[in-house]
């Protein structure tokens, strides 16, 4: 069956850990809640007296009603187990409260840790693992993760209880205690043995969860696509795959948890068994009263529950810890890029100086090799080339979502490693080709770059983007955003987007086309926005339209990581080299002066700033 089982290996960034590694990392959460735990620990000992003082007062009581016979010592015997037995339920209500807040306050921190490991990573790891899958983690690993929280704490308190058990016994019947004790190393050896085929099934069971997520998320965001081609049939039959899978996984991991309880019984019930006969024995002999006898087969039960509750935790223990090791995992994964200094950023002037760049994704080939380039503080630059030529690579690494394996990226003379990630953010405004925005109104998305921004400054950056467009919109600023922005256009979402970058100023403007995939009615509407949003500003723009490139003060023509021309539209075009061959191809048909069939007629270039 191990084909079932494809696709379920770890990611590159899990690692392993050690029972104790994680124990110890567990109990670090724990360290702010000393103060509860500690009352936690105190209820479990009480709520074990009061279990264990149950069974020695029936046992007395036996023994006093044999002797004496009197109804007065029965009432009291009954009375006396009556309030051991309330005590032990106010303890044990107490002890629960107190957990489900330990543990709950442990769990929060956990998710906490896991959210802030994963919008700390860089764009890369993104790219490298699917989004359903860390979400997995965040979600049902950490719930998973509680189930070590509670199972350590109920831990404490089988053991309380265990020890006193032995105590009590001991002091009836040293004989009868070490016959039960005998059976002790064997319930261990047993639980132990289902140690690590519990830890592999268990997170084999949560990569088929994450699996499954990843699936639903990834269905649920291209299910538009899937019924414009009539794929539902393929996403059912792809999800039905992934849950069968899950399926097995659940199946073995409940057939191994469940089968250590059989084999402990087994061993319990021959542990019962020598106690009833040995002590049974002792009592005819005499050596032993009858409430001795009737203590130790009540409290066999007590006895030999803790044992086999510690032991079987062995194996659930596996599952939470698998699922706090993948949570672990994630929270330390180390990131691809890595800043060598933490400084404060001033307003900048913008200028960008690429020095012998290199870089590559992951393992694969070079993308750009020994890449020089300046752009001077304000300049506006178009990058242009064919698929691959590695203009959305120099975006990602101005803004720094990637790390570069050789040479200098500055910033106003100063190493981009060198600042502080957030304050240098704040500097960088990004309009990407697609822009997302979340649930909400537009006033909402547009004041995401800076919260404290009033009402009248939100209106006035959405009212220099585009002039009237508001006026098209039912609610105004106040219309709302559905799911993946359900409801507004793409004209409408880049015009939010850009009353966004307007809204926080930056000094560096990268832009990916935000007229690339929209009509030229809307294109128009946009362009008056663009005009506002790069004045004054450093610019990239991925160029895709001729309306753009058209603004630039230098066009950079990028072939495989290589700048292989530059310069102004017309200089580029009277030179009949690499860019007029692009431009014949993908811009010259957007050029209001375009003649079919015809030559090149010279646009006249409109600089803005």
């Amino acid at each position: 069956m191990g084909y079932i089982f494809e696709g379920l290996d770890a990611e590159a960034y899990d690692r392993s850990y050690t029972d104790r590694q994680l124990l110890a990392r567990t109990l670090r959460y724990f360290r702010p809640f000393l103060t509860i735990m500690l009352i936690v620990v105190g209820l479990i000992v009480l709520n074990a007296l009061m279990d264990t003082a149950v069974q020695a007062l029936i046992a007395w009581g036996i023994d006093q009603v044999v002797t004496t016979r009197t109804t007065r010592m029965i009432m009291i015997v009954v009375g006396a187990i009556l309030v051991a037995s309330v005590l032990s339920w106010i303890f044990n209500r107490l002890r629960q409260s107190c957990t489900a807040r330990a543990t709950g306050s442990v769990v929060l921190n956990v998710r906490c840790d896991a959210f802030a490991a994963i919008i700390d990573h860089d764009m890369s790891f993104y790219d490298e693992y699917p989004s359903g899958k860390i979400v997995s983690r965040v979600v049902a690993d950490t719930e998973s993760f509680a189930n070590v929280v509670a199972l350590t704490l109920n831990l404490l308190s089988q053991i309380a209880l265990w020890m006193l058990v032995v105590g009590v016994l001991l002091t009836r019947d040293v004989w009868l205690t070490l016959v039960a004790l005998i059976i002790t190393p064997l319930i261990f050896g047993v639980a132990l043995s289902f140690r690590q085929i519990a830890r592999r099934t268990a997170q084999r069971a949560q990569r088929a969860l994450a699996n499954v997520n990843a699936n639903v998320q990834e269905t649920m965001s291209g299910i538009a696509v899937a019924k414009t081609f009539r794929q539902e049939q393929t996403l059912y039959n792809d999800f039905k795959r992934l849950n069968e899978q899950r399926y097995q996984a659940d199946v073995r991991q409940g057939f191994v948890l469940s089968g250590i309880f059989p084999i402990l019984i087994t061993v319990t019930g021959l542990g019962t068994t020598m106690i009833i006969y040995f002590g049974g024995q002792k009592v005819l002999d005499g050596t032993v009263s009858a409430g001795t006898w009737f203590l130790f087969v009540q409290s066999i039960s007590m006895f030999w529950f803790p044992l086999t509750s510690i032991a079987s935790f062995w194996s659930l223990f596996q599952q939470g810890l698998a699922a706090g090791e993948r949570v672990f995992a994630l929270i330390d994964a180390q990131p691809c890029v890595v800043q060598h200094d933490q400084q404060p950023v001033p307003q900048l002037a913008g200028q960008i100086v690429f020095q012998d760049v290199e870089f590559r994704y992951g393992a694969q080939e070079m993308v750009l090799s020994r890449f020089n380039l300046t752009i001077r503080a304000g300049e506006t630059v178009a990058l242009v080339g064919h698929t691959g030529a590695g203009k959305s690579t120099l975006a990602k690494l101005v803004a720094r979502f990637y790390e570069y394996q050789h040479g200098q990226i500055l910033i106003d003379g100063r190493d981009i490693r060198s600042f502080d990630l957030s304050s240098y953010r704040r500097h960088l405004g990004i309009v990407p080709q697609a822009p997302f925005l979340f649930s909400g109104s537009i006033a909402d998305n547009i004041r995401y770059v800076r919260p404290s921004a009033s009402d009248a400054e939100v209106a006035t950056a959405a009212r220099r983007i585009g002039g009237d467009w508001l006026d098209g919109l039912p609610q105004g600023l106040q219309t709302p955003v559905g799911e993946q922005s359900r409801g507004l256009s793409l004209g409408q979402c880049q015009l939010v987007a850009l009353a966004r970058v307007l809204l926080q100023d930056p000094a560096i403007l990268i832009l990916d086309e935000a007229t690339a995939s929209i009509d030229p009615l809307t294109e128009a509407q946009i362009q008056e926005g663009l005009d506002v949003v790069l004045r004054d500003r450093t610019a990239i723009i991925i160029a895709h339209r001729l309306s753009t490139i058209q603004y630039a003060d230098r066009i950079i023509v990028l072939d495989h990581g290589d700048i292989v021309e530059q310069g102004t539209h017309d200089a580029l075009m009277a030179q009949g080299a690499h860019y007029a061959q692009l431009y014949n191809t993908y811009f010259r048909h957007q050029s209001p002066d375009y003649q079919p069939g015809g030559g090149y007629v010279p646009v006249q270039l409109v600089h803005v700033g």
